[in-house]
């Protein structure tokens, strides 16, 4: 077990909708079974949620939630560097304001920096569908509802990146870099075509050119990450597509001197199983439940068009004509 080292999370939020769920979060992080931790939320621009995490907090005791309310509109990447500057902890957790916390998620994240060699530490997001009906949607389509079981990983191992809904990097980590707002100008939500690149890739790709040293993948880490509804509307998912595509072509031609993005291992090998896996397996439901069987094939032929298309629009932008400003507004 690693030494007992002050954790801090960050959380960031924009909206009161969330409300309810953030109590869930923050419940979730008194059930801990590691207890030196302290929690910086950001609010940005409501007043509404501002006055109701207020009262939350005037009821909480020595629970240790510090509010930092922001009348600009930040995005997420500045919302996650004003938290990150107000942290104490000698290790910064992000999470999700829409996430629950398994109740060992803390101990497991602190125990993982088990070396100076290790300066971030992710974890999986197993999905809390809003409505049990949305569970359909097949495994290797999980990172469009930013849920993790597409990975099929299992075990420890170093990471490209980590994610943004459930990370964490040693406080030293920011002495090398912050997040970037060209990376995270988005607030979430619903904002699936304006999201552009992920700050939280960027970030670890940076991180570690700079560091020489690892981000760890650990499977105990374990986070709920809710799926709404609106996750899986059309605009959604062919907003979601297209930024998947447009980032990953995008950090390739950033980070050429990076091996793990310029090569993209696990992004070909999803690809082979969604070909040569999951599509023959979609082809036999046709014969046994056809309406799932179609509604899985649109979703498939979406997913690798705008995928596709995101991916193009970096490449050869003068093919497409789809860029990123164009859906900036």
């Amino acid at each position: 077990m690693a030494e007992k080292i002050p954790l801090s999370i960050v959380v960031t939020s924009h909206t009161v909708e969330r409300l309810t769920d953030i109590f869930t979060l923050f419940d979730s992080i008194k059930a801990q079974t590691y207890h030196d931790i302290e929690v910086v939320f950001v609010i940005e621009r409501s007043t509404e949620l501002l006055e109701g995490l207020k009262d939350y907090t005037e009821k909480c005791g020595n629970y240790r939630i510090n509010l930092l309310y922001s009348e600009k509109k930040l995005g997420l990447s500045a919302a996650r560097n004003l938290g990150m500057e107000s942290a104490k902890g000698g290790i910064i957790a992000f999470v999700d304001d829409d996430v629950v916390l398994f109740p060992d998620w803390a101990q497991e994240m602190v125990d993982s920096y088990v070396d100076d060699s290790i300066i971030g530490v992710t974890g999986p997001g197993l999905p809390l569908w809003e409505d049990e009906s949305l569970n359909w949607l097949p495994e290797e389509f999980y990172w469009i509802v930013s849920c993790t079981a597409f990975v099929k990983w299992d075990e420890k191992r170093p990471v490209r990146s980590a994610w943004g809904m459930n990370m964490s990097f040693r406080k030293e980590a920011f002495e090398y870099c912050r997040f970037s707002s060209d990376f995270g100008q988005t607030t979430g939500h619903k904002e699936a075509w304006k999201a552009g690149p992920v700050d939280d890739a960027e970030f670890s790709i940076n991180l570690r050119l700079k560091t020489g040293k690892s981000i760890i993948y650990n499977p105990k880490v374990r986070v709920q990450h809710r799926v709404y509804n609106y996750r899986l509307s059309k605009k959604f998912i062919r907003g979601q597509c297209y930024w998947q595509g447009y980032t990953k072509a995008l950090l390739r031609k950033k980070y050429k001197q990076d091996s793990d993005t310029r090569a993209l291992v696990r992004e070909r090998d999803l690809l082979q199983r969604i070909l040569f896996r999951m599509a023959p397996h979609i082809a036999l439901q046709f014969f046994s439940r056809p309406k799932l069987a179609l509604k899985k094939f649109t979703l498939s032929t979406t997913v690798l068009f705008y995928v596709a298309l995101g991916y193009t629009a970096v490449t050869c932008p003068w093919l497409t004509g789809f860029t990123k400003k164009r859906f900036s507004s």
